[in-house]
């Protein structure tokens, strides 16, 4: 019972703490390489957080923590209750990332969606996007966060990222160990091009990518549609 009730004590903490995900600890604990550094996403290049939305979850901004009409219109087209399960949203993903285990099963599932509902509920729109970007895997060998997955793809800052180099990122999520930025094979450089038209055309839909330390440094931020739960 503790351990199932631990991740809901622990998400309010995260408000103002960087959490690692159990992927790290499993590394770590294995002896095996982690490289990662914790950067806030005002310090990350704009096209990242917009693309990363555009291509995981065109939704992010307006559910809450579960996409129920991408679920519905998923069941609705396939008539095949599995095919809800593909059906993962960021806020799920960070769910899956800080407290679960890797693979597909309903146990996994049935664990990860009142996590969800309950890190919506805490924290941020923005502040669970940026600890989804600083706790993805983003490399072959243990390289965690935008800021390591840059680093080893582009030899640079995520915050110099541009907007192609933001797509390829999001391309090889969410298994970077097939699928490279750094020598994009001919279906990562198409993915890429999809999202980085997609985020483009849909940077409106990432209005709560931004931090509230950044919409307070925009003016007219208060009137700008940002998440209300956002503190301003």
């Amino acid at each position: 019972m503790v351990v199932l009730l631990s991740p809901y004590v622990l998400v309010p903490l995260y408000r103002v703490l960087n959490p690692v995900s159990t992927l790290m600890l499993w590394r770590w604990a294995s002896g095996a390489r982690v490289e990662r550094s914790f950067v806030p996403i005002e310090r990350m290049a704009p096209a990242l957080p917009i693309t990363v939305i555009a291509s995981e979850d065109g939704r992010f901004c307006t559910h809450r923590g579960i996409d129920w009409r991408e679920i519905r219109e998923r069941l609705e087209d396939v008539d095949d209750i599995g095919a809800a399960r593909g059906v993962s949203t960021i806020t799920q993903q960070t769910a899956k990332n800080l407290f679960l285990w890797p693979g597909r099963s309903f146990l996994r599932k049935a664990l990860e969606l009142p996590l969800a509902l309950w890190i919506d509920f805490v924290l941020p729109k923005s502040r669970v996007l940026e600890i989804y970007l600083n706790i993805a895997e983003w490399g072959p060998s243990g390289q965690f966060g935008a800021e390591a997955g840059s680093r080893y793809a582009f030899n640079k800052s995520a915050r110099s990222l541009t907007p192609r180099e933001a797509a390829l990122l999001a391309a090889v999520l969410p298994n970077p160990r097939r699928r490279s930025a750094k020598q994009p094979g001919p279906a990562v450089r198409r993915l890429a091009a999809i999202y980085q038209v997609r985020a483009a055309a849909q940077a409106s839909l990432a209005f709560c990518a931004r931090s509230a330390k950044a919409a307070q440094a925009t003016p007219g931020a208060r009137g700008s549609g940002l998440d209300p739960r956002d503190p301003l």
